[in-house]
């Protein structure tokens, strides 16, 4: 099934999807792409009330297997704006407030406008404060130095900057060598891998064993993207990425399969289909646990929904932080995915 991805395909929405900041609560552009994607396609799409898009696919029977993805991202909130000028954030997801100094960001006004700045620490030069090395990179610490002509919390003002405005990071989007590295890869990867599954189903004519719902969520990263699933899903396969480090298998190359995560153990029966038919596929996979780790399947099993489910997804690196994959891990995870929907 490798062969008949169309690569270029999903790297090209995946760079699209990665320009659109869509930080978690900001993701209305985001899904507004992916519903182009679908109706390009010919598959229907509909939005829900909180935001999630809905992909439906007619399969052989009425039965319907869940499909989840999230184009929100890391970033951040105006928290406050400080006498000096500069800005105060407060984190929109979970990541290290160090992973985020020296990066270039946008701020998003009410108004519809874009300011562009740096996250630095409060202390930034080692030529004025001796403390500048050992400064605690906290919440408190860290401030968005503007690219405007700002002295005070008036000047920031007249930009039309307030409190609660959006703040997204640059994602810097590169490929090398098969490589790719970006920031968003969680989980901007996992929907292009949903859409190049499209893609190659609509191409091939190939109409999968049950009907797919796709729900592609904007709230996972601050934990209840999918809190609410239509009522007719009764299996559910999350695709987010596969993270890398000590006491994990999981290579950029991998699809990742989770057997256990922060939410407790996924479906047996999902899982061991899922290795079973890596397997037999030839696709190179992993199988490992994440005790820091949560997903839309978790979220939906934590708000009640009556589903078994499981996880999958590319392997990235550092996770949360400045991310990479291979294009190998996309075509694994598109492989699997496929050979799922498909048995």
């Amino acid at each position: 099934m490798k062969n008949r991805i169309n690569q270029e395909y999903v790297k090209t929405v995946l760079e699209q999807l990665l320009a659109i900041p869509s930080p978690t609560g900001y993701a209305r552009k985001a899904i507004e792409k992916v519903g182009e994607e679908a109706k390009k396609l010919g598959y229907a799409f509909e939005t829900t009330p909180k935001g999630m898009g809905i992909i439906t696919v007619p399969g052989q029977t009425g039965d319907v297997l869940g499909l989840t993805g999230h184009v929100d991202t890391l970033g951040a909130m105006v928290r406050s704006i400080k006498d000096r000028g500069t800005l105060r954030l407060t984190p929109l997801g979970g990541y290290m407030m160090n992973s985020i100094e020296g990066e270039y960001v946008q701020v998003h006004t009410r108004e519809g406008h874009t300011v562009s700045g740096t996250v630095l620490t409060t202390h930034p030069s080692v030529h004025v404060y001796p403390d500048a090395r050992d400064q605690k990179r906290d919440e408190a610490n860290m401030e968005v130095r503007l690219d405007a002509d700002v002295a005070n919390r008036g000047d920031v003002q007249k930009l039309g900057i307030r409190v609660g405005d959006i703040i997204s990071f640059d994602p810097r989007t590169r490929w090398v060598n098969g490589f790719l590295k970006s920031r968003h890869l969680d989980d901007k990867a996992g929907v292009a891998s949903l859409l190049g599954l499209l893609e190659l189903l609509k191409r091939e004519g190939i109409t999968p064993a049950k009907t797919l719902k796709i729900c592609v969520t904007t709230y996972e990263e601050v934990g209840h993207g999918a809190s609410y699933l239509p009522e007719d899903i009764r299996e559910l396969l999350a695709v987010d990425m596969g993270a890398m480090g000590d006491d994990l298998s999981c290579t950029e190359k991998d699809v990742s399969i989770c057997a256990k995560d922060s939410s407790g153990p996924y479906d047996y029966e999902m899982t061991t289909k899922l290795i079973r038919l890596a397997e037999r596929d030839g696709i190179a996979y992993a199988v490992d646990i994440y005790p820091s780790y949560g997903s839309d399947a978790s979220a939906a099993l934590r708000g009640g929904s009556n589903l078994r489910a499981a996880l999958i997804g590319p392997g990235v690196h550092a996770s949360h932080g400045m991310e990479r994959t291979h294009e190998e891990a996309l075509w694994n995870t598109i492989a699997l995915l496929a050979a799922y929907v498909t048995e």
